[in-house]
């Protein structure tokens, strides 16, 4: 039974947060409320930091349930998401609190349920500010201190469905389902079972069926079990001969399984749950990465929030951004420092889109939050550890921060609280919950790079120079990336110009006035569109020269990368390919013509020109023509699977126009232009 739909709300209050659970509390003046929802999304509590009073009245009649044992029958109050803390009542009576905003809660309520039918739910949600962000309490990711959101904004509410759920005897409190074999011969599917059995010690039956990407039945098996009251966790391996593998789109079909598995008591059936499932392995050697064995360099992007009340993303808007993802050539989407909605995993499972899952930490915390970490940590891999689409758990992002290439080398060495006790602690509970991933303590601090050049130091064509000089900076960048202003960007006022609100950009619209200073300076454009334009074009200078950069080190030392990030999730002057209105910037279509499976390129500091080929098959006889300022060099050659292969090399000197083209009977004509912005970076380079 649903429980989501019109609540009433009220701004807790010292007095009434002592009554406000009791069932003849007179909520009749509250605010009327859609759930689930964030509270900043309503009027009323639209600069509300909380806490915030909710209730529901509802009627249940355990009697009017459908073929129900009633003697057996079990009711639970399941919560999928309170957004932070969470303290719940029933007619008066406390339940229990939950916290994490992504954790899925359940109290028992059978005997409330029997004793009446007419019913009260209480809940009181508090989701307070971080003013501290080197000492955070609360596991919200980039919330209080990403340059993607509002500074001040707060996300709490009852943002996911509330619901009455009913079983028999016994209940499957918890399940995990991970792949843990996925060779041509045998699949392998470990379930983690969590049972909670009521009333004295009992057997039971456990059923499970799973399905081929076709409906047809892989396997159909049954185990019997003796159970004691209360929880009982169970381990049990599904094996399937000749499994239907999935891949990533690059490298072949997404084939998708299902798993039913019930709980029976005395041939009758207690609870069940279902699950997509599928075959693949994933495998991370240093900076090199595979699944089912086939080596993949991945180029990615970051992924906020889709919008910043996570909540407020439906299933269409996730769904599109998976797509502007594919059309840009992405194999990988970093789930940055949160757990998305359900629609995300679904659609990459669908598509072959690899998925980076961080855990929602980001920054610095408070010694008190180790255990709840760990805590929420295993939560998140019983949340999605099903979704083949992942490949990569990532414990903790730039907990020192990342504002230079020093700071990332100091961040790789110098011993912390942070890396050596929170991040440990997380990474290993997320590694026992699941050895079938890898698993990264902290990004930014030694197995990958945050290198912001050409926006937060040095100069967009200092990024190459950087990872030759110290390659353990480029085995895997997550992020780099500049802020551009986007098209839509009346809510900046422009009739302002040059005189914009520059506190309230900073404050709430994320804007990084000391990078654009040094960078795209507002005193060197005549207008607001100018100025603009020229963000634009600098972001897409920056990706398309860094991209390139990253992909002529393919293997060695990089194995991949991701920008920051696919799009805004709220009106800002971001990191965003695409803005808050999904309108592509210029960095859009850098970023997708970078990105080509199949791609010539120029080194603007050295006119060494090279290929990328990231399928697995070789171009034969392919031509390579190079042309500055009309004057074409040509090479022809086989281009080798899976590579970057040295062609030869250019005179760029006093170049202004520079285009390299590949041309092959198969594949075409591929084209890459360079603007002036990256030939000139290259030239002060080579001064």
């Amino acid at each position: 039974m649903s429980l989501s739909g019109e609540w009433r709300a009220h701004a807790s209050e010292p007095d009434l947060a002592r009554t406000f659970a009791e069932t003849d509390c007179d909520d009749r003046s509250w605010e009327r409320v859609s759930v689930p929802h964030h509270w900043r999304a309503e009027r009323a509590f639209a600069h509300h930091d909380g806490p915030v009073l909710y209730r529901l009245r509802f009627i249940h009649r355990v009697s009017d349930s459908p073929n129900v044992d009633l003697d057996r029958r079990r009711w639970f109050l399941e919560l999928d998401g309170i957004f932070y803390y969470g303290d719940a009542w029933l007619d008066g009576e406390y339940l229990g609190a939950t916290e994490g905003y992504f954790a899925r809660h359940a109290f028992e309520v059978t005997r409330g349920l029997g004793e009446r039918d007419d019913h009260v739910l209480a809940i009181e949600v508090t989701c307070p500010p971080q003013l501290d962000r080197t000492a955070k309490r609360t596991i919200t990711g980039g919330y209080w201190q990403s340059p993607v959101f509002d500074r001040s904004l707060n996300p709490g509410g009852i943002w996911r469905p509330v619901r009455l759920a009913s079983s028999g005897p016994v209940r499957i409190d918890r399940a995990r389902v991970l792949c843990v074999d996925a060779s041509v011969e045998r699949g392998r599917l470990a379930c983690h079972v969590t049972l909670d059995a009521a009333g004295a010690p009992r057997g039971a039956r456990l059923h499970a069926i799973v399905r081929g990407p076709a409906g047809d039945m892989l396997l159909d098996a049954w185990r019997a079990v003796t159970l004691a009251a209360g929880t009982n966790e169970l381990a049990w391996t599904l094996t399937v001969d000749d499994p239907p593998r999935w891949w990533p789109r690059s490298l072949g079909a997404q084939l998708l399984c299902s798993l039913d598995l019930d709980v029976e008591v005395d041939g009758v059936l207690s609870d069940g749950f279902s699950e997509v499932v599928a075959f693949r392995e994933v495998q991370r050697h240093g900076s090199t990465w595979s699944v089912n064995g086939e080596r993949v360099f991945l180029k990615g992007a970051s992924y906020a929030p889709a919008r910043a009340l996570l909540g407020e993303a439906d299933d269409a808007l996730i769904r599109a951004d998976v797509g502007s993802a594919l059309d840009a050539h992405l194999d990988l989407l970093r789930v940055h420092t949160h757990i998305a909605p359900s629609a995300l995993y679904d659609a990459a499972d669908e598509a072959g889109l690899l998925l980076w899952q961080d855990f929602p930490m980001e920054g610095g915390y408070a010694r008190g939050v180790r255990r709840q970490a760990a805590r929420q940590a295993r939560a998140m891999v019983e949340l999605l550890g099903n979704h083949p689409s992942i490949v990569l758990w990532c414990a903790h992002d730039a907990p020192l921060g990342d504002d230079a290439p020093a700071r990332a080398l100091a961040n790789a060495t110098v011993p912390t609280w942070g890396k050596q006790v929170l991040d440990r602690s997380t990474a290993h509970a997320i590694a026992r919950a699941d050895g079938t991933r890898p698993v990264i303590r902290s990004s930014g601090a030694g197995d990958d790079s945050h290198l912001w050049f050409g926006w937060r130091h040095g100069t967009l064509a200092g990024l190459g120079p950087a990872i030759r000089a110290v390659p353990r900076l480029g085995r895997f960048v997550s992020a780099f990336g500049a802020q551009s202003v986007p098209e839509t960007a009346a809510w900046m006022r422009p009739e302002l110009w040059p005189r914009l609100a520059w506190d309230d950009l900073e404050q709430h619209h994320g804007i990084e006035r000391r990078a654009f200073d040094a960078h795209v300076p507002v005193q060197d454009a005549k207008s607001f569109d100018e100025w603009c334009d020229a963000t634009q074009a600098y972001q897409a200078a920056l990706l398309q020269l860094q991209i390139e950069d990253l992909r002529r080190c393919k293997g060695s030392p990089c194995g991949g990368f991701t920008v920051f990030c696919l799009a805004d999730p709220a009106p800002a002057v971001g990191f965003g390919l695409l803005d808050h209105d999904r309108v592509p910037k210029r960095a859009y279509d850098a970023v997708r013509d970078a990105c080509r499976p199949v791609l010539p390129m120029v080194d603007p500091r050295t006119g060494n020109v090279h290929v990328a080929n990231d399928t697995h098959r070789a171009i034969v006889d392919a031509e390579v023509v190079v042309a500055v300022d009309g004057r074409a060099r040509h090479w022809r050659g086989e281009i080798d699977a899976d590579a970057v292969v040295f062609v030869g090399c250019a005179d760029l000197d006093d170049a202004v126009d520079v285009e390299v083209v590949l041309a092959h009977v198969d594949i075409g004509r591929v084209a890459n232009r360079y603007p002036l912005l990256i030939v000139e970076a290259g030239r002060a380079t080579r001064m």
